[in-house]
């Protein structure tokens, strides 16, 4: 599930601990061009606010009128709705040709699971939790990286979590671009850096500064799949050591600043005093960044979230659509004037 649905789910709690009523939407199928995938959240309140998406807007007025007009005062339990299917009825909609939603709709009753689901994944866990369509019970387990959502007309099974993360190493300019950038794509953003004159600079709602050298701060934060690490120092001392670790490390993405002659040195280097393998090396994303040719801080950062996003898109593709993606992307060159040096 993508991190933005936990913000559904953080409205959900606190408009039903303000004493709203409050009906979830999931997406459980899609044919066609559909608007949002599986999985996508929407929450409807009973004065019509609205959190999430399950397609580009028109599907949520039809909602929002209807729950206005008390057509769900008496929904008592989890059911069903499709639209779309029709092509008049997909017309009217504004749904892409031949797009089909079929949706499940729950009032929410408890809040337990969801504040469960929300303290769980803070500590960056990934949870499964399965409906009962005939009841409204709730099941919340532990899930596995992989696992997907399933629906069987009579039970539903989503998963949540964790929310993705990037840790950089380096506080100067050019990593308050990619923080800045990074939160917009709802990141958890932590920044580590030891040199006060570089992290003193480091004023940003929602960055976080890590203390600590590098690589006990790679260490600390127990990268997992959903975690990304790019260096940015520019300053072997410091890059160096948050490499060491993060590219024996679970995070799906680890990347330095540097053109192909440094980082050619820099793989030497941690190889020979390291230790590091040829498979952990080949993990390295040098230089940093897709080829855009870009020059400035802020090009620079785009060309590195652009990257970023790339290889997490493809990472959570099945191996068909990883390949369809690939022959779509952006050269394989990195060594762009951005990173030079």
């Amino acid at each position: 599930m993508e991190s933005l649905d936990l913000r559904v789910l953080a409205d959900v709690l606190s408009w039903k601990q303000a004493g709203h009523r409050v009906t979830l939407v999931t997406v459980v199928e899609t044919w066609g061009s559909a608007p949002r995938p599986a999985g996508a959240l929407l929450a409807v309140r009973g004065d019509g606010l609205v959190s999430g998406s399950v397609s580009g807007g028109c599907v949520e007025d039809d909602l929002i009128a209807r729950i206005k007009a008390g057509e769900y005062d008496q929904l008592t339990g989890p059911s069903m709705v499709a639209y779309g299917v029709t092509k008049e009825e997909a017309s009217r909609l504004g749904l892409p040709c031949g797009g089909t939603l079929r949706l499940v709709q729950e009032p929410v009753q408890s809040t337990d699971w969801v504040e469960q689901v929300l303290a769980r994944t803070s500590a960056h866990q990934l949870v499964a939790r399965t409906l009962s369509i005939k009841d409204g019970a709730v099941q919340l387990r532990d899930a596995q990286r992989g696992e997907a959502l399933k629906f069987d007309g009579h039970t539903l099974t989503t998963l949540f979590g964790p929310r993705w993360r990037l840790l950089l190493i380096g506080a100067g300019q050019l990593s308050q671009a990619v923080a800045q950038m990074a939160l917009m794509l709802d990141f958890e953003v932590l920044v580590c850096d030891p040199r006060e004159e570089f992290a003193h600079a480091l004023h940003m709602i929602g960055v976080t500064r890590v203390l600590g050298m590098p690589d006990d701060v790679v260490t600390d934060i127990r990268p997992d799949a959903h975690t990304a690490i790019v260096a940015l120092t520019h300053d072997p001392k410091l890059d160096d050591m948050a490499l060491m670790e993060a590219l024996n490390s679970a995070a799906f993405y680890i990347g330095a600043l540097g053109s192909r002659r440094n980082q050619s040195t820099r793989k030497a280097r941690l190889a020979e005093h390291f230790g590091l393998s040829e498979a952990a090396l080949s993990r390295l994303h040098g230089p940093v960044g897709l080829h855009l040719g870009a020059k400035t801080p802020a090009e620079i950062a785009i060309a590195i979230v652009a990257e970023i996003v790339k290889v997490k898109n493809t990472a959570q593709q099945s191996p068909g659509e990883a390949v369809a993606l690939s022959s779509l992307a952006i050269g394989d060159a990195r060594d762009s004037a951005c990173a030079a040096g």
